[in-house]
C-alpha cells in the first residue's frame, strides 16, 4: 500500500452504510477515471458480491416491505442467527449452499425476498451480465489449505497484539450497525460482555475466520466463468502484481 495507490480502505465511515449497489456506483465511477490514465487496474477483495457488482452488475430485486424487514431484524435479535439460517436453508437451499450464511445482512436479505415473494431469493439472480467499458479477467489465488490456515491463524494473533480489543471496545456503542456484523466484531462483542474468557474468543475468531476464507473459496471456485485463473501459491511465495499480469492474455 506505500507503492500503489489504493481506493476505498479507510474511506468510509461506519456510520455511513456502502451496500452492494452503492459500491458497484461509486467504484464504477472511479474505474472510469483510472481508465483514462491506466490500461489496467486491479479490484482486490473477498466479498464477491460487491466484486460481481462491480463487473457483472447487480442482481434486479423485488421491492420488499419495510415491516418485513424490522419484524426479521426483531427476530435476528430475540431468536438468533441460526434460527434464520435454518429458515433460509428450507427457503432457498440453493442460495444456503453458496451464501455467506454467517453473515446476518446476507441472510435476512434473502429471507425477506424469500417471504415477500413467496419464490426463491436465488430465482432473482441475475442471468444476463450487465454491458462493462471494460473487460473483467479473474484470478484467484489460492493456497495448500494447511499453509492458508496457518497465516490466518498469525494474522489475528498479529491484530489481537496491534490493539483489536481496544478498537472493537470503542465501538461498544455502535454494536448493532450492519459494518459491524462480521466476523471479528462478532466474537469480540461477547468477550467484552462476559459471555466467555478471552482464550475462547481468541478460538472462535481464528475459527470464524477459518470457516469465512472456506466459504470465500467455494464461492469463487461455483462463481468464476471458465476464463478464470486459479493459481496455487505454495511454501510463503507470493505473487508480485507484475506475476499477474503475466498471467492475463493479451487483448486488443
Amino acid at each position: 500500500m506505500q507503492d500503489v495507490q489504493h481506493y476505498f480502505v479507510g474511506s468510509h465511515s461506519i456510520t455511513d452504510p456502502v451496500n452492494a449497489g452503492r459500491y458497484e456506483r461509486e467504484c464504477l465511477a472511479v474505474l472510469d477515471e483510472l481508465f483514462q490514465k491506466k490500461d489496467v487496474v486491479i479490484l482486490s477483495g473477498g466479498t464477491g458480491l460487491y466484486i460481481n457488482a462491480v463487473c457483472f452488475g447487480l442482481d434486479d430485486m423485488p421491492a420488499v416491505n419495510p415491516l418485513l424487514r424490522e419484524q426479521l431484524l426483531t427476530r435476528l435479535q430475540t431468536e438468533g442467527l441460526t434460527t434464520l439460517q435454518a429458515q433460509l436453508r428450507q427457503l432457498d437451499p440453493e442460495y444456503a449452499q453458496t451464501a455467506d450464511l454467517q453473515n446476518p445482512v446476507r441472510v435476512t436479505r434473502a429471507l425477506e425476498v424469500c417471504l415477500s415473494t413467496g419464490q426463491p431469493y436465488s430465482s432473482f439472480r441475475r442471468r444476463q451480465t450487465a454491458k462493462r467499458p471494460f473487460q473483467p479477467i479473474l484470478v484467484n489465488l489460492d493456497r495448500p489449505r494447511p499453509e492458508l490456515y496457518t497465516r490466518i491463524d498469525t494474522r489475528v494473533d498479529t491484530m489481537l497484539a496491534a490493539g483489536l480489543v481496544d478498537e472493537v471496545r470503542s465501538l461498544l456503542p455502535y454494536r448493532e450497525l450492519s459494518a459491524l456484523q462480521t466476523v471479528g466484531y462478532q466474537e469480540i462483542f461477547p468477550f467484552l460482555g462476559g459471555d466467555y474468557d478471552y482464550d475462547e474468543m481468541v478460538r472462535l475468531l481464528k475459527r470464524n475466520t477459518r470457516r469465512y476464507a472456506k466459504r470465500q473459496l467455494t464461492w469463487f471456485r461455483s462463481q468464476f466463468p471458465v476464463s478464470s485463473y486459479q493459481v496455487s501459491l505454495t511454501d510463503n511465495q507470493s505473487l508480485a502484481v507484475d506475476e499477474i499480469m503475466g498471467l492475463l492474455p493479451t487483448t486488443n
